[in-house]
């Protein structure tokens, strides 16, 4: 049977993900300030546990030093690795960071290599990497399209603008700059703000602390994948620094502001609804200005896969293992349940 290593580093619900079927293992894993921290922690607790497994593979996806610690402690105990997600680069090993440099190390050691896309893979091969190289899309993707209503929900008269900021390359100064330039949008009344806050309580109440008094921005918990779609869905306008929120606007035809200077998610600028901004105040507000005032027309592109990654990665898996073992049978789904997967507690589904 697969078992779901789930490290903790977010204190979800996997309820919320549908990950409470599975066979469990719970480490206590929480995120830390430093991340190279949280990778060594998360390398010494999956150690402790794999002896027990006698898996023959490890799936790793999800928060980059959760997925990077699994990864490491699969290779020491000599399990191969399957790395969901791969390629996916900026180019810029500071932004966003830690992700760039842990998606590397994670690709440059992993047996099976699922790329969202060709252009990730062409990342891959160019970097060499040793392991076979699959473009799947994504499995965000398949959660997406179970969950999104096939209509988006009527509008208020004011625009409804949905933010969030958690990236580590933005704690600070970035976060500062946005926290200015929402001031600055609720001062002209250019839209109602929902501002969803990040499950990090230090990140959190510092951005609670910065936008005191605003009574044009409401502050939500941390949503469910479900409520984000939702919340989504329900936006003429969104404004994020997340990775997985680029791909998903852009498959729900909704315009997305990217607080940061970099992405390695090129294919979602490329749909037309994706813009990067950065975390200049002045920025920021010029390009909400433009987006609300005289909105283009977009609509829902899929650049990052189809709803099908899950299945496609499986059926890899599946051979992958058969070939190895000699004693599979194909398309058995005991062939599926001997991997097992490694989840950070992020809002993605594994195999």
């Amino acid at each position: 049977m697969a078992t779901t290593i789930f490290t903790g580093q977010h204190p979800l619900d996997l309820a919320d993900y549908r990950l409470e079927a599975f066979p469990l293992v719970r480490l206590e894993c929480p995120g830390q300030d430093n991340p190279h921290s949280h990778v060594q922690a998360v390398t010494g607790a999956v150690q402790a546990v794999l002896p027990s497994l006698s898996a023959d593979l490890a799936i790793v996806q999800g928060d980059t030093s959760s997925a990077l610690g699994g990864a490491l402690a699969a290779r020491l105990a000599g399990v191969p690795v399957a790395h969901v997600e791969a390629g996916l680069r900026s180019h810029d090993r500071r932004r966003p960071w830690p992700e760039e440099e842990f998606r590397i190390a994670i690709d440059a050691e992993a047996e099976l290599l699922f790329a969202p896309t060709e252009l990730s893979a062409i990342n891959l091969r160019r970097e060499r990497a040793r392991g076979q190289i699959h473009v799947t899309g994504n499995t965000g993707m398949d959660s997406l399209v179970t969950l999104r209503s096939p209509t988006r929900p009527s509008r208020d008269v004011l625009p409804r603008l949905l933010v969030t900021c958690h990236r580590r390359e933005n704690w600070g100064d970035g976060v500062e700059g946005v926290a200015v330039a929402l001031r600055q949008i609720a001062a002209e009344d250019l839209a109602s703000i929902d501002l969803v806050l990040h499950p990090n309580r230090q990140l959190a109440a510092q951005i609670r602390m910065m936008l005191q008094g605003e009574q044009a921005i409401s502050f939500r918990r941390p949503c469910t994948h479900a409520e984000m779609i939702d919340a989504m869905l329900a936006s003429d306008l969104i404004l994020s620094d997340s990775g997985g929120m680029q791909e998903e606007a852009a498959a729900l035809g909704v315009p997305l502001l990217v607080l940061r200077d970099r992405t390695e998610r090129p294919e979602a600028i490329a749909c037309g609804s994706i813009e990067l901004v950065g975390t200049r105040p002045e920025t920021v507000v010029r390009a909400v200005r433009r987006w609300l005032g005289s909105p283009p027309a977009t609509a829902s592109a899929m650049p990052f896969g189809d709803g099908r990654a899950g299945e496609r990665i499986a059926e890899i898996v599946e051979g992958w293992l058969a070939t190895r073992s000699g004693r599979w049978s194909r398309r058995s789904s005991e062939q599926v349940s001997a991997a097992y997967a490694i989840q950070s507690g992020g809002t993605r589904s594994t195999v």
